[in-house]
């Protein structure tokens, strides 16, 4: 059942470190029981996203053993049976016995919540993991389970069904070297996708290859026997590698990557960064690896010590004058690309997802190594330094500008008493928790919505034509545009520095726009917008879209309606069925087009039965009724909620479909037109 490893180095980074890590520095916690009852609370949910997740725990060990210097190589298969093998050259978890288990440390680890390396002294100086729950529960979820251990110069070896070891650790064969092996199948009692998604698992291990530096990742895809591929992920470079792939397709506005890798008290502080020729900032934040997508107190120390060292640099070097003000935190973050990375020996996360880091000391060491070796960039690099405080400079006197032009446009409104824009149809309720707010394409749109909603928690708010592209465009000229500041007045939360998500008058924004390429186009700028300017309202949930249907078909007296071409079909075949012996029934399908109600009606007759099909080419169509039980029904509608999964790659993508660079969008087309379905020309 074990798919066959490629050899790995016999010989680990530090060989003699094995010694150091035996059976005393693990540590049991409780029980495996409740994972397999509630698998949710361990990885999430049990469809993709925490199918990989599964993924991610086992490779995390691996990475565990290499930021802390024991492990360079790390192999990950993906075999044709539904199972995954990941592979190290680290120390190899211990095998001999556990003094408070009585059974072998591999097992422990493998059965026992909160039991690993990770927990008391001298097993990890710094981890990652989830909570450090990790191959335990990955065991628990898998329908198979089977770990190889080198170590002591004998290969190791248990197997496991659905947690439960089916015998004792035993060795073997002897062998050179150290390591551990996991092989896994995902349970299909538990998960309702059993598909590993190679995309998904090339991103995250080519993310943990630039986090964890001169360590080699490959992957290989042996599913399909006739078209096995290999990826290696090696960066020297580190997060350096990093910032250089997230703007190789954006304009650098220095050549040489500020980069600084420092350890204070035992914490690691890993930071690079440099300036695009772009208005939006991109900062990644990392804690051990993990990827802290609500920042924390590395990112307060990152962005304090940033602004002060610009400031500084700026007044020593008389680019800001005596009675100039200083620089903001915005001035210095348009434009800038950075990863931040720490590594320390007690995180502490808050929330169960461990997007934010609450370290307080974390801050001050973050902000003095920043603040030391900045500066000394910026003096060693005059040429950068200038083309980053032009940057800079250009920011700030664009934000003057705007300021000027924002305070204009809200003297005005606050003159007008901040009354909502006319356009706008709103809901009686002030219950922002229960109110949505619908974003129309067209006035035609909007008429049948305003007639066909829920007046008590549904609002409308139509737009004319498609709005400004945002992605390079500056704050005064957004406000200036009548469409886009009707929306954000509608919104309440004001916009840029002013912006407070606790003002927010809908807790559903919803995207309402026609199944046609103007349409996606509309839906596309309103995703831009969104996310360039109001990112948190989409990392919180309040953002969806609507998803209105394609068909309307009838039957005599049933109607149903179909989201897509396949949906169709497969409706027309129940709506068809016929109950005679199949000899009887070989009429042949027909198909007319007709006008009903002034409208191009396809009627297809199928058995002797005919179904009445309408092709909605725009939500203007729709009456008010039937819009409202195909779109707007919160018991029958359906929606997409719009979630960044990737911070990174929705930055690149934005910037690639809404930027200047007609180069880079026209080969992204290329690349992907063949897998376009239902294409509107």
């Amino acid at each position: 059942m074990s798919p066959k490893a490629p050899k790995l180095a016999a010989k680990t980074p530090k060989s003699k470190a094995s010694s150091e890590y035996t059976a005393k520095q693990i540590t049991v916690l409780e029980g495996l029981e409740p994972v397999r009852k509630r698998p949710g609370m361990y990885i999430g949910n049990t469809a993709e996203t925490g199918l990989h997740h599964l993924v991610w725990e086992v490779v995390d060990n691996a990475i565990d053993e290499a930021m802390s210097g024991y492990c360079n190589l790390i192999n990950v298969i993906l075999t044709s049976d539904g199972m995954i093998s990941v592979e190290d050259n680290g120390r190899g978890i211990p095998v001999e016995i556990h003094p408070q288990t009585k059974v072998s440390a591999v097992e422990t680890v493998l059965t026992k919540l909160h039991a690993g390396g990770k927990f008391g002294e001298g097993g990890y100086k710094v981890s990652g993991g989830l909570h450090g729950v990790g191959v335990s529960v990955v065991n628990a979820l898998s329908e198979y389970m089977r770990a190889e251990v080198k170590r002591d110069g004998k290969l190791w070896v248990q197997e496991y069904k659905r947690g439960k070891p089916q015998a004792k650790v035993k060795a073997i064969k002897p062998v050179r070297g150290t390591g551990t092996t996991i092989i896994f199948k995902p349970d299909p009692q538990i998960f309702t996708t059993l598909e590993f998604k190679l995309k998904n698992i090339l991103d995250h291990l080519r993310q943990q290859a630039y986090l964890t530096k001169a360590v080699k990742i490959e992957i290989a895809d042996d599913r399909d026997k006739k078209n096995k591929t290999l990826y290696t992920f090696y960066f020297e470079g580190g997060i350096a590698s990093y910032v250089r792939y997230l703007n190789h397709a954006k304009e650098p506005k220095h050549d040489t990557i500020f980069y600084v890798n420092k350890e204070i008290e035992g914490t690691i502080i890993e930071i690079a960064l440099q300036y695009v020729d772009e208005f939006n900032e991109t900062t990644i934040t990392f804690a051990n690896n993990i990827h802290t997508t609500e920042g924390g107190m590395h990112l307060a120390g990152f962005k304090t010590a940033l602004t002060r060292t610009l400031n500084n640099y700026a007044r020593n070097k008389n680019y800001l004058k005596e009675k100039e003000e200083n620089l903001t935190g915005d001035d210095t973050l348009e434009g800038l690309t950075a990863i931040v990375s720490v590594k320390l020996k007690d995180p502490q996360f808050e929330g169960q997802t461990k997007s934010k880091l609450g370290n307080a000391e974390v801050k001050s060491m973050v902000d003095n190594v920043m603040n030391e070796f900045f500066g000394i960039y910026l003096e060693e690099h005059p040429r950068d330094a200038e083309a980053i405080m032009g940057k800079c400079l250009l920011a700030a006197k664009a934000r003057l500008a705007a300021k000027t032009a924002r305070d204009t446009i809200l003297r005005k409104g606050a003159l007008e008493g901040l009354t909502l824009p006319g356009k706008l149809s709103d809901c009686s309720s002030r219950d922002a928790q229960i109110s949505e707010l619908y974003i129309v394409e067209g006035d035609s749109a909007g008429g049948s919505a305003k007639q066909g909603r829920n007046r008590e928690f549904q609002a409308i708010l139509p737009l004319r034509g498609k709005i400004l592209n945002v992605e390079r465009t500056r704050i005064d000229k957004i406000l200036a545009n009548n469409e886009l500041k009707s929306l954000i007045i509608a919104l309440g939360t004001n916009i840029g520095e002013q912006f407070n998500i606790a003002d927010l008058r809908y807790h559903k924004v919803i995207i309402m726009t026609d199944a046609d390429v103007d349409g996606a186009h509309i839906r596309t700028l309103l995703l831009t917008f969104f996310f360039r300017h109001f990112p948190e309202l989409i990392t919180k949930g309040h953002i969806f879209i609507a998803k209105p249907p394609l068909y309307r078909l009838a039957k005599g007296k049933e109607i149903r309606y179909a989201y897509a071409d396949e949906e169709k079909e497969k409706i027309i075949t129940e709506l068809t069925k016929i109950k005679e012996k199949p000899e009887k029934v070989k009429k042949p399908e027909v198909t007319e087009v007709v006008e009903v109600e002034g409208e191009e009606t396809e009627i297809v007759s199928k058995g002797g039965q005919k179904i009445v099909i309408q092709r909605y080419k725009g939500l203007g169509e729709m009456n008010p009724d039937q819009l409202w039980q195909t779109t707007m029904d919160p018991a029958t509608r359906v929606m997409k909620k719009v979630n960044i999964l990737d911070a990174a790659k929705a930055d690149e993508v934005f910037d690639i479909l809404m930027g200047n660079e007609v180069e880079n969008r026209k080969k992204f087309i290329e690349i992907r037109a063949k897998s376009v379905k239902n294409l509107d020309i």
